[in-house]
């Protein structure tokens, strides 16, 4: 009989008893062994409805030959078949997933997070002198004089979130709180706390807090809030939702004493963080910090043009000019004037200075960032000011005319 005629045999045999696996692991391997490999796998797969440990079924499947002698189910081959299986699509993901584990078994620890020494101090923000009266008589008073905290009961921990704006100095203004207090900084992003296994991002959560209790006093700077911190309602992923009720009871300090550490929020977008998260004992306090006033534009200026060859620069002008700028605004203004010095100066062969007229032309070609913050954050002035939370933003924008 040829091979064919004992396959067209075999088949009618199967159909006729649909439920002999033997059978239909016969037929499998003749077939695979004919070269009909898609018909080999759809009888072991018919095999493994019936018998989902049959390793010889498995292997004709995975291409994994477990020799001659596994003609019957076989649960250590079909172990074994897992494991050749697994090893190679770890082979093909290994540049594309990282590892859960190192090369001794043991799982991957938390994010190694590093504080900071920083010798900031408000004096080095230009202008803003309502955002330093507002941080000497919330934050750093109370902070200064740990004896007169004891005297009134006033906790040396707690939070403050800063709100404003990109590029308005948030980030600045934390690190001169932490050299203000004398004590360590730690900045913290999505990225040092996102995991992609389940149970790590909360994990990340609580070492960070424990780092920061280490080595108190500490100031934690949790950059980009609204992204670690966003409003439970609007996820949907369990994953996220587990890390902002870790950061609620981390802060809470529940399971741990939080004195000497200070948490200090910045945000662009305050109504997408979490109620839960700025109630007392949170970011019990918010801060508007807006575009920088004239004498803080004059200050931004003076950084970001006292390295380069400049000359007859009139930074008061320049100041003047460039109301509802942000500081990146400002530092992105003295970039474009530089690159139109440089140009010029490699075409005609000669250096030169950068002037007033650079300046005024790079003033031409940047326009403020900040217009479409004040867009949206007029909305919520408007509509979403219940609690009196932004007060300070709707003072800001009815003495601006915005509102």
């Amino acid at each position: 009989m040829s091979a064919e005629a004992l396959l067209s045999s075999l088949r009618r045999a199967v159909e006729a008893a649909p439920d002999d696996v033997d059978l239909r692991l016969h037929l499998a391997r003749l077939l695979a062994d004919a070269g009909h490999r898609d018909e080999a796998v759809q009888q072991a797969a018919a095999v493994l409805q019936r018998d989902p440990a049959n390793g010889t079924a498995i292997a004709l499947i995975t291409g994994v030959d477990p020799g001659p002698s596994a003609s019957v189910p076989d649960r250590a081959a079909a172990a074994r078949s897992d494991e050749a299986v697994l090893a190679r699509l770890d082979e093909e993901l290994a540049g594309l997933v990282p590892p859960p584990f190192t090369g001794d078994g043991q799982a991957l620890g938390p994010p190694a997070f590093t504080v900071e020494r920083t010798a900031l101090r408000l004096t080095d923000v230009g202008g803003m002198d309502d955002v330093k009266a507002r941080l000497e008589s919330s934050v750093l008073a109370p902070m200064r004089n740990p004896e007169l905290g004891r005297l009134y009961r006033k906790s040396g921990r707690g939070g403050l979130l800063l709100y404003g704006p990109p590029g308005c100095g948030k980030t600045f203004i934390a690190r001169a709180v932490a050299g203000e207090l004398g004590a360590q900084f730690l900045p913290v992003s999505l990225a040092d706390v996102l995991d992609m296994y389940i149970g790590n991002s909360e994990r990340n959560v609580h070492e960070l807090f424990e780092h920061a209790r280490r080595n108190a006093p500490c100031v934690v700077f949790l950059d980009e809030v609204d992204a670690i911190g966003q409003k439970r309602s609007q996820l949907r992923d369990s994953a996220m939702r587990g890390t902002v009720n870790q950061l609620l009871s981390e802060m809470d300090g529940v399971t741990a004493e939080n004195d000497g550490v200070f948490v200090l929020g910045a945000t662009n977008h305050p109504w997408d963080v979490d109620v839960a998260l700025r109630r007392p004992g949170r970011f019990d306090r918010m801060l508007l910090v807006l575009p920088p006033d004239e004498a803080a534009r004059q200050a931004v200026l003076r950084h970001h043009l006292q390295d380069r060859p400049v000359e007859g620069v009139d930074v008061r002008d320049l100041a003047r000019r460039t109301d509802g700028y942000s500081g990146a605004d400002l530092a992105y203004v003295c970039e474009v004037a530089a690159e139109r010095a440089l140009v010029d100066s490699a075409r005609s062969g000669t250096v030169r200075m950068i002037g007033m007229a650079d300046l005024r032309a790079a003033l031409g070609e940047v326009r403020p960032s900040t217009g479409p913050w004040f867009d949206t954050a007029r909305n919520v002035a408007q509509f979403a000011n219940e609690s009196g939370s932004y007060d300070d933003l709707v003072a800001h924008l009815r003495k601006r005319r915005l509102l």
